[in-house]
């Protein structure tokens, strides 16, 4: 659908960047310095930006009459091309800057769209964009085109005294429903795929966009990540095993950077390919520290999340990029109204040791320590203890063994064996930092209520 795209024509050409500011915006940097990064991320140039503050948009044209009177006049002086809004316009506000400038004008939400649909490179991603253009674009088609007919199923379906228009918006509905027919079995699919696997603990990358997620995927598990300094340079999942010291395997998942008022489509669009994150045991938000707007893109993140549903997922606040922060009293100020945040900088290494620790914290709070009392030949058992926890102590008695072990506590609801009698370690600790027995598991097989009734590798 190459030609429905009309930002195709801005590459290269010269922009001026234009952004409304409005009471609930909170800019710590220049306010424009965002949306500059997103017009070179489409390739075009910018050769002038202007900003407003307002109470509220006007309803015709976004801007006031005189600013947009000199955005008029500025476009001519500065011969530019294309104007370029850090603002979401109704598709009547986008045909009145038009006419008035005279020259094409783009917003936030059809750039951003843009920078998806030129990153985007597995079939999962395409769909998903395709999706959130064709449903930003359906209330736009009669400013942005009228040629829809010659897609596959256009002829013939044209009734008496039908219009074009309506032909085309019909043909986009189509499409659209197709669309998330086909996202929809690759959710389900992605679901599947995630629950396989469930014995390992997962833990996912999240954060603004080009925070330096993928660096730090790279560093973490020398995986072949694409690591580049532009906006959305990473839009599909990678998941790779890492080894956290002390703790065994983990597996980690970069996935799509987020963004201030990203749209709301398109998160929806990309459900499957965020499947990894709202899965995961733990989320590591990171965020770039050097950039003076850190604070907003924090709070950005967080909305995301909160759409998504999983704002309440357990997080671990990753302070990403500390060598490049010049003020070191910045990093302190982050600190102090997160205090378990952990700095790092993923691209020398340093405080690796301390996200390690942080993390395998983290990840224990899933744990229970039990003591395992079975028969000392139960090798199965024992190596399924070791393969889902940690085995800390093992003591013998006759042809009795007692492992005292932490696992999470829904790999302890898969031992069903007569001859083993779990107890649960809780309470206060003792002067060696041993918790006391305080809850004894019922063996008995009688015993219906009480006893862990789930097979061990599918045998009892």
């Amino acid at each position: 659908m190459k030609e429905m795209n009309r930002i195709e024509g801005v590459r290269s050409e010269a922009a001026i960047l234009v952004g409304v500011i409005l009471p609930e915006h909170k800019f710590y940097g220049d306010p424009l310095d965002e949306l500059e990064g997103l017009a070179k991320a489409v390739g075009a140039h910018a050769v002038g930006s202007m900003t407003q503050r307002r109470e509220q948009p006007d309803s015709t044209t976004y801007l006031g009459k005189g600013k947009l009177e000199e955005l008029a006049r500025y476009v001519e002086a500065k011969d530019a091309d294309v104007v370029l809004f850090d603002n979401d316009l109704s598709p009547g506000q986008t045909r009145n800057l038009e006419k008035a400038t005279g020259c094409k004008v783009i917003d936030r939400t059809e750039l951003i769209l843009d920078i998806f649909a030129t990153h985007a490179k597995t079939h999962e991603a395409r769909l998903a964009v395709e999706l959130a253009q064709l449903q930003y674009s359906l209330p736009r088609l009669k400013r942005m085109w009228s040629h829809l007919s010659r897609m596959e199923g256009g002829i013939g379906m044209r009734g008496p005294g039908e219009k074009q228009l309506e032909v085309d918006r019909r043909l986009v509905e189509k499409r659209i429903t197709d669309l998330r027919k086909s996202l929809e079995k690759i959710e389900r699919r992605k679901e599947r795929t995630v629950a396989a696997r469930s014995e390992f603990m997962t833990v996912s990358l999240v954060g603004y966009t080009n925070a330096g997620k993928s660096t730090l995927m790279r560093r973490l598990t020398e995986a072949e990540v694409l690591v580049q300094d532009q906006l959305f340079a990473t839009l599909d999942t990678r998941t790779a095993r890492w080894q956290l010291p002390e703790w065994g395997p983990v597996l980690l998942s970069d996935t799509v950077g987020f963004i201030r008022d990203l749209p709301h489509d398109l998160i929806a669009s990309f459900k499957a390919t965020l499947e990894e994150t709202r899965q995961a045991n733990l989320l590591l938000h990171v965020a770039d520290a050097s950039n003076p707007s850190v604070m907003e893109q924090i709070s950005s993140v967080y909305d995301v999340l909160e759409q998504l549903g999983i704002e309440e997922k357990d997080t671990v606040l990753v302070l990403n990029k500390v060598d490049a922060v010049e003020d070191r009293a910045s990093v302190d100020a982050i600190q102090l109204r997160y205090p378990s945040a952990v700095a790092i900088s993923a691209q020398s290494g340093s405080g690796m040791t301390d996200l390690a620790r942080v993390v395998s914290e983290e990840l224990s709070r899933s744990f229970i320590d039990v003591d395992v009392e079975t028969d000392a030949g139960n090798g199965r058992l024992f190596a399924y203890l070791a393969r889902h926890g940690e085995i800390l102590s093992r003591r013998y008695n006759e042809n009795r063994a007692t492992l005292h072990c932490r696992i999470p506590q829904r790999y302890l609801g898969k031992i069903d064996d007569a001859q083993t009698v779990i107890h649960f370690r809780g309470g206060t600790n003792d002067q060696n930092g041993n918790g006391y027995v305080d809850d004894v598991a019922v063996s008995d097989r009688s015993d219906r209520e009480d006893r862990l009734d789930v097979e061990v590798d599918g045998a009892a």
